[in-house]
């Protein structure tokens, strides 16, 4: 992929990338990323409540052990989960805990520049983990697009050359595609080129435009319109992966409300994409995985939240997954130097697992050494 070119048009960022016309031999299946963004709290997501530590680092962010939800075999969670309990008892949601790297970053940007690339702490990548995983493979170039990502402006672990779409405002995206159009434009060179570009716009506007009909309610608001496009654009099966955006989850303060109801939009929007993908038929092809920048420290401040942290927990969903808890929860007392959770299992290894078992990939060539695969996908 030599040539590369970013263009802004019609709400949508495209990467488009010269692309070798390779052999098909399936479809590979989709992945939808749930991204937590600002660096969600694991200690009040997944909850410790048997280990009084827990509780002298939380005199008041502590959740009471009568306040979680239970789900049968699962650890406590926080009451906003409660939604998730369907998938937990149809063996349709796996746990992962402690997922973190060595020599962690406390930076909002370098961390989940970390997330996305792969990379190790002090290693600087130029292109996304995703980006690297659909290179030059043919399944992933039958498809309009690599990914397309909802919520937010970045292609995050699609940068660097996939060709991934950022829809901020994908239902006008959506409508100018069908009436934008580079035909009868004489030109040549550098203009020529960036004409083609927008053809290809307009084409992946077409074929992944989210006009399927749902008889899923939605939720109402601004994520509610997100997760409905995002279902849309599943349904299409024209994407091999989608990117969710949900912000706010850096919560310095006044954390107990606001990361109630940020947990319980996550798990609703989950919720929801099970049954609207359910009932288009794909859900059967679907592995929702959850991912943050960092967890949060586990000592509360004195503004009533907690600052940027290390090790947090993570999420699946799927009918694919090994359902039940992967992974060791970090100890309370055994923190590192400064306070922080230390990390029970590289967050490559998550992702070494995403790559073998769930798209048959070489995950050494991808994430640049070998990680043994946390193996959460059956």
């Amino acid at each position: 992929m030599k040539r590369r070119v970013f263009l802004t048009s019609s709400g949508a960022l495209l990467s488009c990338a010269t692309l070798p016309a390779w052999a098909v031999p399936s479809t590979p299946r989709l992945l939808i990323l749930l991204e937590l963004r600002g660096g969600n709290d694991s200690l009040n997501t997944v909850v410790p409540i048997e280990e009084g530590a827990y509780f002298d680092l939380r005199p008041r962010l502590a959740l009471k052990p009568d306040a979680v939800a239970r789900f049968a075999g699962a650890p406590a969670l926080h009451p906003s989960l409660a939604p998730l309990e369907n998938l937990w008892r149809d063996g349709q949601m796996a746990i992962l805990q402690g997922v973190g790297y060595p020599l962690p970053n406390l930076s909002h940007f370098r961390s989940i520049e970390i997330w996305d690339t792969a990379s190790d702490s002090q290693q600087f990548l130029q292109t996304g983990w995703l980006t690297r995983a659909v290179d030059r493979q043919p399944a992933f170039a039958s498809l309009s697009a690599d990914g397309v990502v909802i919520g937010a402006a970045d292609l995050g672990p699609l940068s660097g050359g996939a060709r991934a779409v950022a829809l901020n405002d994908p239902a006008r995206f959506a409508r100018q595609a069908r009436l934008a159009s580079a035909d009868g434009a004489a030109s040549r060179g550098v203009l020529a080129h960036v004409l083609r570009v927008e053809s290809d716009i307009v084409r992946v506007g077409a074929e992944v435009r989210p006009d399927a009909i749902f008889k899923t309610e939605f939720p109402r608001g601004a994520l509610g319109v997100a997760i409905q496009h995002a279902a849309g654009i599943a349904a299409t099966g024209k994407v091999s992966v989608l990117r969710l955006t949900v912000p706010g989850f850096d919560t310095h303060q006044n954390q107990a409300g606001i990361h109630a109801n940020l947990l319980r939009a996550a798990a609703d929007a989950v919720v929801t994409l099970r049954a609207a993908l359910t009932e288009h038929g794909v859900w059967d092809r679907t592995l929702i995985l959850t991912y943050s920048e960092f967890g949060r420290r586990p000592r509360e401040n004195q503004s009533g939240g907690t600052d940027h942290g290390t090790a947090g927990a993570m999420f699946a969903f799927g009918p694919h997954v090994r359902a039940g808890v992967h992974g060791e929860a970090p100890s309370l007392r055994s923190l590192d130097e400064v306070g922080n959770l230390r990390h029970t299992v590289d967050f490559r290894r998550v992702y070494a697992s995403v790559l073998e078992n769930w798209w048959q990939l070489p995950s050494e060539r991808i994430l640049q050494r070998r990680f043994e695969p946390l193996n959460f996908i059956a």
